[in-house]
C-alpha cells in the first residue's frame, strides 16, 4: 500500500481543491500515527467526509461531529474531526477570497513545484522556511493541526515540493 501510494501518488502536483483539502486533513489526521494507518482507512475518510467536499464539510455541526466520533473506520480523536470541520470552512473561505485554495497554497511556491535535489533520507528537513509561512497564514486565519511539519508534508504530498531522492525514478517523474 505505501509502495502503491510512493509509485502512483506521493510528490504529484496536485490542482484541485477537494484533493488539496483531503490531504490536509490526512495530514492532520495522521499527526502522532503512521502513514500507513491514515491510508488504510483513507476510503472510510472519503465516504465520512462526503469526497473532502469542502462545502459539505463546513455544514457538519455538533451532530456530525458525534456520528464521525462512532465511526472505527477513521481516526477517532475529537480535535482532529473538529479541525477537518474548521480548515473546510477556512478552505471555503480562501477559495472565495483567492478564486481557489490551489491557487492560495501554490502561491507558498511560486506556483511551482520546488525541485529539491537530496541524496540520502537524512538530508529531508521536516520543515522549511515555506511551510512555516504556510502554517502562519493558515493558522491566522482559523485553521489547527496545520503546524509547520504538518504543512511540509502536505507539500510534499500534493507534489508543492519534490522530495523524491535523485535517486529515485519518481524523481525525474514528477
Amino acid at each position: 500500500m505505501l509502495r502503491d501510494y510512493h509509485d502512483r501518488e506521493w510528490g504529484v502536483p496536485a490542482h484541485d481543491d477537494r484533493v488539496l483539502f483531503e490531504f490536509l486533513v490526512l495530514e492532520g489526521a495522521q499527526a502522532g500515527l503512521s502513514w500507513l494507518t491514515i491510508l488504510r482507512k483513507r476510503d472510510a475518510y472519503r465516504t465520512a467526509f462526503k469526497g473532502f467536499d469542502p462545502a459539505a464539510v463546513a455544514r457538519f455541526n455538533d451532530a456530525s461531529v458525534e456520528r464521525l466520533m462512532g465511526l472505527s473506520a477513521i481516526v477517532r480523536n475529537r480535535r482532529k474531526i473538529e479541525s477537518a470541520i474548521r480548515n473546510a470552512r477556512v478552505v471555503r473561505s480562501i477559495a472565495a477570497e483567492q478564486r481557489s485554495f490551489d491557487a492560495y497554497v501554490w502561491s507558498f511556491v511560486a506556483g511551482r513545484p520546488k525541485q529539491n535535489r537530496w541524496r540520502t533520507m537524512a538530508e529531508l528537513p521536516a520543515k522549511t522556511a515555506e511551510a512555516e509561512a504556510l502554517s502562519k497564514d493558515l493558522i491566522a486565519r482559523g485553521a489547527n493541526f496545520v503546524g509547520p511539519t504538518i504543512c511540509y508534508s502536505f507539500m510534499q504530498a500534493t507534489g508543492m515540493v519534490n522530495d523524491h531522492l535523485v535517486s529515485c525514478f519518481r524523481y525525474r517523474e514528477v
